[in-house]
C-alpha cells in the first residue's frame, strides 16, 4: 500500500500553491454584453501586445475567434499568426472559456475562464487561471508572472471596455 511519509509532505506543500487557480476580479462600468463583446470583438483594441505577446514590438493584432474551438492569437507585422490558445466555451454575455497556451504547446495548455457577472452600476468580471500542472516544473515561474500580468491586463481593458457606445464595433 502506498503511504504519503510526513517528510514527503513538507517538501511538497510549498508548491501546492502554484496549482492554485489565480482569481482575479474588476468592476466596469458597463453592462455584460457591452464587457463580453469588447473582452472578445475588440481585444485587439485593448490587449498590451507590446508587454504581453510573442511578437513583443512586431505584434500588430490579437483576438479571439467567436465560436467553440475557434483561435485565440496574434499577429505580427508581417502576416505571421501566433495561436496562444482555444475557444472552448463561448456563452455571451456571460462565460468565455479558453485553452491557453502562448509560447507552449497545446499540450501544455492551462484553462482560462472569464464570467461577465451584471452588478449595481456595471459588471462585475471574474477571471480564473487554472491547470497549472500542465507545466510541470515551469508552473511556479509561469503563475507568479502571470498573477502579475492578469493585473495589467484587466486594468487595461477596465480602461477601455466602456468607451465603446454599445452596439459598434
Amino acid at each position: 500500500m502506498w503511504r504519503l511519509r510526513r517528510e514527503d509532505a513538507v517538501a511538497v506543500e510549498p508548491f501546492a500553491r502554484f496549482f492554485e487557480p489565480l482569481r482575479k476580479s474588476v468592476v466596469i462600468a458597463c453592462e455584460p454584453g457591452q464587457a463580453f463583446g469588447v473582452f472578445t470583438e475588440r481585444m485587439g483594441t485593448w490587449w498590451p501586445l507590446t508587454g504581453y505577446s510573442l511578437f513583443r514590438e512586431r505584434a500588430v493584432h490579437c483576438g479571439i475567434e467567436p465560436n467553440v474551438g475557434g483561435e485565440v492569437f496574434e499577429m505580427k507585422d508581417d502576416g505571421e499568426r501566433c495561436v496562444w490558445g482555444r475557444v472552448l466555451e463561448w456563452a455571451p454575455p456571460d462565460r468565455l472559456v479558453l485553452s491557453w497556451h502562448p509560447g507552449l504547446s497545446p499540450e501544455q495548455a492551462q484553462e482560462v475562464e472569464i464570467r461577465f457577472t451584471p452588478v449595481a452600476g456595471g459588471t462585475r468580471v471574474d477571471l480564473e487561471h487554472r491547470d497549472w500542472h500542465q507545466l510541470g516544473d515551469r508552473a511556479p515561474d509561469l503563475r507568479e508572472s502571470y498573477d502579475g500580468g492578469w493585473d495589467s491586463v484587466l486594468a487595461r481593458f477596465a480602461t477601455h471596455a466602456c468607451d465603446v457606445e454599445e452596439g459598434t464595433s
